[in-house]
């Protein structure tokens, strides 16, 4: 069986790289123009400008839109790449300024890199060579036959690549190798099952509770719940797929909830429509933002979901979450037969020096210390600073083992043991990163939007925008990219419709349009296997990827389903 599947693995690689090669010779792609909004002001010198970053940007050489190489209708008669990649343009004053920019897709095309990686991960469960043979399809098409020097090097080479190289491969993978040096993680799960956890039940309702305490959403809750309930439930005996299942859809799901983080701020980038008065400025924006919440109907019964699993109420849990709930149960398995988890043994099992004495403190002020960073970060600088919060946690448990008396080379030990043990799943999130850039270079989410009229009944629009974010964030594993590309996009659709179909009350259609978009976005990126929350929720309980891909998606469509019916009844009734 193994050889068969290989053998249809590789026919299936060997067409979609030709393929590949017939896009790049024989398909010319197509030029879409895209207008992005930014709040612009007259500075104290009357010079035109707006902020990004914190930072004031000038507003130069605006051109009038209809001289502009990069409008639409110059675009349709473009048969190679545009003399210009982005333009500031104005229409009627020039004050009144968008920066155009011109894009480009190959159609269905432009979804095959996606296609390819997902289809391999699911018939080799190796993400690594699927993620590999997607990356490789995608340069492929797009002429970057030098893949090493063209596709990883620009990539990888990059402040985000080397950001969560640090993160997730310095800090986290030592700060889970110190603590399994030290039996720090040991000593806080024989606590934690002494006095407050006593069974499967008990661990899962409190890794539920931490989601929702972790509310910045993304990796940072991934990673900070994973870690520390992990020792927990392994000694509870709950399986790694209900517990990657628990935190991974308490992460995302309930920072669109809660969302006192980072996510107001980003988003309302992309929310500004030209007459449309209650976006107009920031603050209506985010106001906007919070006003939507109620509407996120995915991220509330997604959440619940987790609860009900929680309580071992498996009614809504799908079948290979029910089946590891009794395997667990039955014969203490808390993997299935044939996994093979991303994060390595060493991570997980106890390798205190002779003499030494672990205490449940060196798990819990380190995880303190990095709560208390992380939030006060958030309140001062606008954003939490995840790597100051784990460098603190990292050298707070260093600091307690020298002091304690462990030797420095048994720390240096253990600080490499971490290393190793998440060294694969660094290179995981690595070409995670490369193909989603390759996915937005080559349009796929464009086309996908493109493909829309404005002359959809209204009612139907939430479901399209659902379905249409859900595919975009799976097939390149990001549920914020998404937001970039859908936003901009979808909105001014929605706004459109609403004034074309003369609905009674356009702000509250608006409203459940953003929050569709919002949550199909955090529905797709919860479920790709090529996200790196998916990804990080393996690792960090230790559980197969493929595992908790195939065995999430079920929950997670159930709220997917309901939250459309809701949507399609609020535009239906309200508006």
């Amino acid at each position: 069986m193994f050889e068969f599947t290989k053998r249809i693995s590789f026919i299936f690689f060997i067409i979609s790289l030709l393929s590949a090669l017939y896009v790049n010779f024989q398909v010319s792609p197509t030029w879409v123009e895209s207008q992005l909004s930014y709040q612009t002001y007259n500075n104290e010198l009357g010079q035109l400008a707006y902020r990004a970053n914190g930072q004031e940007v000038l507003i130069t050489n605006q051109v009038p839109y209809e001289n502009s190489p990069l409008r639409q209708s110059a675009l349709d008669k473009q048969n190679t790449k545009p003399p210009v990649s982005q333009q500031w343009v104005y229409r009627g004053t020039i004050d009144n300024v968008v920066l155009l920019k011109a894009d480009f897709h190959f159609g269905m095309w432009s979804l095959l890199p996606a296609f390819v990686a997902v289809a391999l991960c699911l018939m080799t469960r190796e993400p690594l060579v699927a993620l590999f043979g997607g990356i490789v399809t995608g340069a492929v098409m797009l002429g970057r036959f030098d893949i090493t020097h063209e596709v990883f090097i620009p990539n990888i080479g990059t402040a985000s690549a080397a950001s969560i190289l640090i993160l997730y491969l310095w800090l986290l993978g030592g700060l889970m190798g110190i603590w399994a040096k030290t039996g720090a993680a040991k000593a806080f799960a024989d606590h934690m099952s002494q006095h407050y956890v006593k069974g499967p039940r008990s661990a899962k309702v409190v890794t539920w509770f931490l989601g929702l305490v972790f509310f910045q959403g993304g990796t940072m809750s991934t990673v900070l719940v994973g870690t520390t309930v992990k020792p927990i439930a392994d000694k509870a005996g709950v399986s790694h797929e209900e517990l990657s299942y628990v935190v991974d859809s308490t992460a995302s799901p309930i920072a669109s909830i809660i969302a006192f983080n980072a996510w107001p701020a980003y988003i309302q980038v992309f929310l500004f429509i030209p007459g449309v008065a209650f976006l107009a400025t920031e603050s209506d924006r985010i106001a906007f933002f919070f006003a939507s919440v109620p509407f996120s109907f995915y991220a509330i019964f997604a959440v619940v979901g987790t609860l009900l699993l929680s309580l071992n109420i498996t009614t809504f849990s799908g079948p290979l979450l029910k089946k590891a709930n009794k395997r667990a149960r039955e014969t203490g398995a808390l993997d299935g037969p044939t996994a093979s988890p991303i994060s390595a043994k060493e991570l997980h099992e106890s390798q205190v020096p002779e003499g030494y004495s672990a205490h449940r403190l060196e798990f819990v002020l380190p995880l303190v210390s990095l709560i208390v960073i992380a939030i006060g970060s958030f309140f001062t600088t606008g954003t939490p600073q995840i790597h100051w919060a784990f460098s603190g946690a990292l050298f707070l448990s260093i600091f307690i083992a020298l002091a304690k008396g462990m030797s420095l080379k048994h720390v240096l030990d253990g600080f490499g043991n971490g290393l190793k043990g998440v060294v694969v799943a660094s290179v995981i999130l690595m070409f995670a990163l490369t193909i989603g850039v390759l996915s937005k270079q080559l349009g796929g989410g464009i086309y996908l939007v493109e493909s829309l009229g404005e002359h959809i009944p209204f009612w139907c629009l939430p479901i399209i925008l659902q379905l249409m974010t859900m595919v975009i964030a799976f097939s390149t594993g990001t549920s914020w990219g998404t937001y970039a590309i859908a936003f901009p996009l979808g909105l001014p659709l929605a706004w459109t419709i609403a004034q074309t179909q003369g609905l009674d009350n356009p702000e509250l259609f608006m409203m459940v349009c953003f929050a569709t978009i919002l949550n199909g976005s955090v529905y797709g990126d919860q479920c790709s296997p090529i996200s790196d929350t998916t990804i990080l929720s393996s690792m960090t309980t230790g559980c197969d990827l493929m595992d908790h891909v195939k065995s999430q998606i079920v929950p997670a469509t159930y709220a997917a389903i309901l939250a459309a019916l809701l949507w399609t009844m609020t535009v239906g009734i309200f508006t």
